[in-house]
């Protein structure tokens, strides 16, 4: 059974960081492109950042600069460094393969202060 638990989100000020984990069992992990994605109130869930399994990036437009996505293929754990946090990336986010295919984690709350 895939599980997927996120962590490490918080309440930081404009300008702050936070580096998001992601704990993944039940699916050979190191096969999957993994990505997170975030969704912020009233929005749809929308992909932010994504790694293949040969560790290539990509970024959503609005994070590039800021957000770095890497993962641990012995830990079974994609994260997320997030710097320069502005109050529009407030969210809840998430981790899942790319596609989004598996069941959906608790999330964790990132919310940014002005």
């Amino acid at each position: 059974q895939v599980q997927l638990v996120e962590s490490g989100g918080g309440l930081v000020q404009a300008g702050g960081s936070l580096r998001l984990s992601c704990a993944a069992s039940g699916f050979i992990f190191f096969m999957y492109g993994m990505g997170w994605y975030r969704q912020a109130p009233g929005k749809q869930r929308e992909l932010v950042a994504s790694i293949t399994n040969r560790l290539s990036t990509n970024y959503e437009d609005s994070v590039k600069g800021r957000f770095t996505i890497s993962r641990d293929n012995a830990k079974n754990t994609v994260y997320l460094q997030m710097n320069n946090l502005k109050p529009e990336d407030t969210a809840v986010y998430y981790c899942n393969n790319v596609g989004g295919s598996f069941s959906w984690g608790q999330g964790t709350q990132v919310t940014v202060s002005s």
